[in-house]
């Protein structure tokens, strides 16, 4: 598989779930739009994995990042979904099957020298008492949803509390 096709099988496959995605923050889906012909754009997927009950939250405490899901690059010819899955197995040691539906998609600098990123956000309910390990320096742990957890994108707390009431009242 050459570049070419590897990027339009990721973009392809970012733009299908940017459009599936529960809720859209930041107008994203036209910034994808916009971002895709020139292949400028980033794209990041996370993993927001929460606990049966809906009341804790799977994060890992990054360097400088403060405490987030698990996430990070999608690589060259990898889909999303696939991404959010290796960055979950590599930063946190698990491994779950994701929802069918993103459950968000939003735009975001990682930091003030970085061009805008595309994030996928997808979701998943595991087991709390299944082992985690974080990466060396960067430990991962259950966090309660009342938790005011430091971050630097403080308000993905509401979106993933949202999130996870949403979840919760559906599986009622």
């Amino acid at each position: 598989m050459n570049d070419q096709t590897r990027r339009s099988r990721t973009l392809s496959a970012a733009m299908v779930d940017a459009d599936r995605a529960v809720v859209e923050f930041d107008n994203a889906r036209a910034w994808l739009r916009e971002a895709h012909h020139g292949w400028a754009a980033v794209l990041c997927a996370e993993a927001w994995v929460f606990d049966r009950a809906f009341g804790h939250v799977l994060l890992v405490r990054h360097r400088w990042r403060g405490w987030v899901p698990p996430g990070g690059k999608v690589e060259l010819g990898e889909v999303p979904r696939e991404a959010a899955v290796r960055e979950l197995r590599e930063e946190a040691g698990v491994h779950v099957e994701l929802s069918c539906v993103p459950a968000a998609v939003c735009v975001r600098s990682y930091r003030a020298d970085w061009e805008p990123t595309l994030g996928l956000s997808y979701s998943a309910v595991l087991d709390r008492d299944v082992s985690v390990r974080g990466e060396p320096g960067q430990p991962a742990a259950w966090v309660p949803l009342g938790a005011d957890w430091e971050s630097a994108f403080p308000e993905d707390r509401g979106r993933v509390r949202r999130h996870a009431r949403s979840l919760a009242r559906d599986r009622r």
